[in-house]
């Protein structure tokens, strides 16, 4: 049995309160939303936007970090009202507005409404919209809608737990070149261009590089100090298109099961899914032993732990 099929079994408790038709209508409604927001953020290129900057460096003379746009701000606003007016009892997470869910508990819908920010603004047309769906915090539903996908044209990635993945509301299959001898994963940036097994890419949006692991694009993606917005719908479609998900715990990779709050915060507050950070490793089955079979020997899981603890510094 595989590390997903355990992660499933072990989940039926929380797979068997839900109806395939609730399913069904969740990720309708996240597929809806995602591709109203893919309209908005398409007409937003066309017009001059609004951006703000979220962190101002602390290297004098230094650019600030972390840009938000009238964009971002718009489509959360869109999918938050929705949500609300379909499915009142649901919580919600966005990576724009600070407000934390009372409990891990029941169905909490995650909105990262531009992964990709600096590259949106900037007209790189490798960005996305993220929505993601948890039921007492394991993925049930994602959809991903982004700027580029493997058919050259905008498009939805999405699934619901135990239906497969689709994209544009199309069952997929994910690409498989056998004759492609150099194949490509995500990393991190500063990660040398080209490992042993395939060639390293960046695109600035850790949701899209999930839903391009999905897809059969990359064959794997890492990722250290990433937020709960990042990951939450990209994790189902990997699992969906027949991948795995990993995250670190205790200098081991073990399956990504749900998502849980953090022991504590820095805050004078109680700890919630919004605070929740992680190491974490997606890929097909003959990626993930590849980076298991690394992850022993001193090298990039040193330096994302690294990264990783510099970014909850700032």
């Amino acid at each position: 049995m595989t590390s997903l099929e355990l992660a499933r079994e072990s989940d039926v408790d929380t797979a068997t309160a839900l109806t395939e038709d609730t399913l069904r209508a969740i990720e309708a409604l996240a597929l809806e939303l995602a591709r109203e927001s893919g309209v908005i953020a398409t007409a937003g290129l066309a017009r001059e936007i609004e951006v703000i900057y979220k962190t101002e460096s602390k290297i004098e003379g230094h650019a600030p970090r972390d840009p938000v746009s009238e964009i971002d701000r718009e489509i959360e606003t869109l999918v938050r009202e929705r949500v609300s007016e379909r499915f009142p009892g649901h919580d919600i997470i966005g990576e724009e507005v600070e407000i934390h869910p009372d409990s891990a508990d029941g169905y909490v819908w995650v909105i990262d409404p531009v992964d990709g920010t600096s590259n949106f603004v900037n007209g790189y047309p490798l960005f996305c919209v993220s929505i993601g769906i948890l039921h007492n915090g394991v993925p049930i539903v994602g959809a991903i809608w982004c700027a580029a996908t493997h058919a050259l044209h905008p498009g939805v990635y999405h699934a619901h737990r135990g239906g497969g993945l689709h994209f544009d509301a199309q069952p997929f299959e994910p690409i498989h070149a056998p004759d492609v001898r150099r194949k490509l994963s995500a990393a991190p940036g500063g990660s040398p261009g080209r490992a042993r097994d395939w060639d390293n890419r960046v695109t600035g949006s850790a949701a899209i590089e999930l839903a391009f692991v999905a897809a059969g694009i990359f064959q794997s993606a890492r990722f250290g100090g990433v937020h709960i917005w990042d990951l939450a719908a990209g994790v189902l479609l990997v699992q969906e298109a027949g991948g795995q998900a990993l995250i670190r715990r205790d200098h081991q990779l073990i399956t990504l099961e749900r998502f849980e709050a953090p022991p504590e915060v820095k805050e004078n507050r109680s700890p919630s899914l919004r605070d929740w950070r992680g190491l974490v490793v997606v890929g097909t089955d003959e990626a993930i032993e590849t980076i298991r079979s690394t992850t022993t020997q001193p090298g990039w899981f040193k330096r994302l732990g690294s990264r990783f603890r510099r970014n909850r510094r700032r």
